[in-house]
């Protein structure tokens, strides 16, 4: 660990030398790469707290006009548009319209959301930074048609031109707020994709804007030692580079939402170029002798083990926990520092398409079932170093959730490496470009239903809910064993059978 401090050290020192802090405010491409291609416009991120002040009476007028015709907001979104509002949906404790996020196509996870719903007083915010994503596109049909086509029952948030604004318009939604376009979906918290649902949940809009401003001007430093931003993503970036690839996140159960839209920002920054780092989320504290030397862990708060667990030489990064504004900017303003220590480019997503395609040609041509595959030979292929990545193509239950966790638990356990757990199609925008894009050592287990009683239809589309997760769960298996990845598909039942 020594070595490790010795590396960071000398990275802040050369950091500073170079003005790097410095060149990112001035958005200066070359901190990362000579192209600036989806560099020079993916910064706005920078100072869009700020910008955004003057949005703030709208904002807060908006929201107020929607809680007298509304009991509860459903937002229809993915990846970067759903990560943030659902951290947020999770810490205001009473709010003025509470939020579901539905961010799943499982015709079975839809299903059970809308009847929960008072479709007449149920507000739809439909959010997506390119305005084409699938998933949303599918939800949107699916409840537009519930509703009767109401157009007042729905609001969209979506960068200026995109289909979704067109549509937006053409059909009279309540509401259409255009962001600005140089913010990419998964660095937008403090953009209006994050605003939007902060008013009408019904937290203070200067609260979470104060504390971004903070940590923003935090970050301004030029001394590396001071600046929080940059001390975490050199660290990061180093612990990467000395075989520390896997990030381990432990946080209290209040903040535990954060924790996936952390796992968002740095698998797709960082995940590339067969590279990145491999953020661990929700993985139970155990023994230090479960734990390779691959690992590094940044907690918030205390937490019983953590202490032995250093003691045994793992680097620990303890967190005070500021504001969720300022915690958004730190981890952003990180990303960007690890990305440019990764030397890759932090704000594109390279392998991200490469699912979608095979979903849209599977769609298109129909599927050939590829069976299912034995657990037992893919774990003769576990390796020091790996991490095994649980992909579950299933309904969103808490029963689910647990029998995932044990799993996942006795794999770590047995094979002394990190474990994740991502929810298909939701890991698509989030991992995803990790599995693909990074180094090869994920081992996947991509499990499935083995029959399923429940669909639900997606109007003007030729195929349903139920045909659509079938299709992006199979296009992300070709996707993956195209890429000599190691693989298997399995049912929810093998899987546990399996392995206890």
């Amino acid at each position: 660990m020594a070595d490790l401090e010795t590396a960071v050290e000398e990275r802040l020192r050369a950091m500073a030398e170079a003005e790097i802090v410095g060149r990112i405010w001035w958005a200066d491409h070359t901190v990362w790469k000579a192209d600036p291609t989806e560099i020079a416009d993916r910064l706005g991120w920078l100072r869009v707290a700020g910008d955004m002040r003057g949005r703030a009476a709208e904002l807060e007028d908006f929201a107020k006009r929607a809680a007298d015709d509304h009991d509860q907001v459903v937002l229809l979104g993915m990846g970067g548009s759903s990560l943030a509002p659902e951290v947020q949906s999770h810490t205001v404790g009473s709010p003025r319209l509470p939020l579901t996020v539905l961010d799943t196509t499982h015709p079975a996870t839809l299903v059970a959301t809308e009847a929960r719903l008072d479709l007449d007083r149920t507000l739809f915010l439909v959010a997506s930074k390119s305005g084409t994503t699938v998933e949303t596109r599918s939800h949107l049909a699916h409840f537009w048609d519930l509703t009767g086509g109401d157009g007042s029952r729905f609001v969209a948030v979506t960068d200026p031109g995109t289909p979704l604004d067109d549509l937006a318009t053409e059909r009279g939604f309540r509401a259409l707020f255009r962001n600005p376009e140089d913010i990419g979906g998964r660095y937008s918290a403090l953009s209006l994709f994050g605003l939007v649902p902060w008013a009408l949940l019904g937290a203070p809009m200067e609260e979470l804007l104060d504390g971004a401003d903070r940590m923003a001007g935090a970050c301004w430093r030029e001394d590396t030692a001071e600046n929080p931003g940059a001390q975490l993503g050199a660290r990061l970036g180093e612990a990467a580079l000395h075989g520390r690839d896997k990030l381990t996140l432990v946080l209290p159960d209040r903040l535990a939402p954060l924790g996936d839209w952390i796992e968002q920002l740095v698998a797709e920054s960082t995940g590339k170029e067969g590279r990145g780092i491999v953020p661990v989320v929700g993985e139970d504290l155990g023994p230090p002798e479960v734990y390779g030397p691959d690992r590094i862990f940044v907690a918030y708060g205390e937490h019983e083990g953590l202490d032995a667990i250093e003691a045994a030489g793992h680097p620990v990064v303890r967190l005070t926990q500021e504001d969720l504004g300022g915690e958004f900017f730190r981890w952003e303003f990180a990303t960007a520092v690890a990305g440019h220590v990764l030397g890759i480019n932090p704000f594109d997503q390279p392998n991200v398409a490469e699912a979608k395609e095979a979903t849209a040609r599977i769609l298109e041509k129909g599927f050939e079932d590829p069976g299912f595959d034995e657990l037992p030979l893919l774990f003769t292929e576990v390796r020091p170093g790996d991490y095994i990545a649980i992909q579950a193509f299933l309904d969103l239950t808490a029963e689910t959730r647990e029998a995932l966790q044990r799993v996942r638990l006795a794999l770590r356990d047995r094979f002394s490496v990190a474990t994740t757990v991502g929810f298909g199609p939701r890991y698509l925008h989030s991992t995803g470009q990790l599995h693909k894009g990074g180094s090869n050592t994920g081992v996947f287990i991509q499990v499935v239903d083995e029959d399923r009683p429940q669909d639900a239809s997606i109007p003007g589309e030729p195929y349903s809910f139920g045909r659509l997760i079938d299709a992006q769960a199979l296009g992300d298996l070709r996707s993956l064993r195209e890429g000599g990845r190691r693989v298997a598909r399995v049912t929810l039942d093998a899987l546990t059978s399996e392995v206890g």
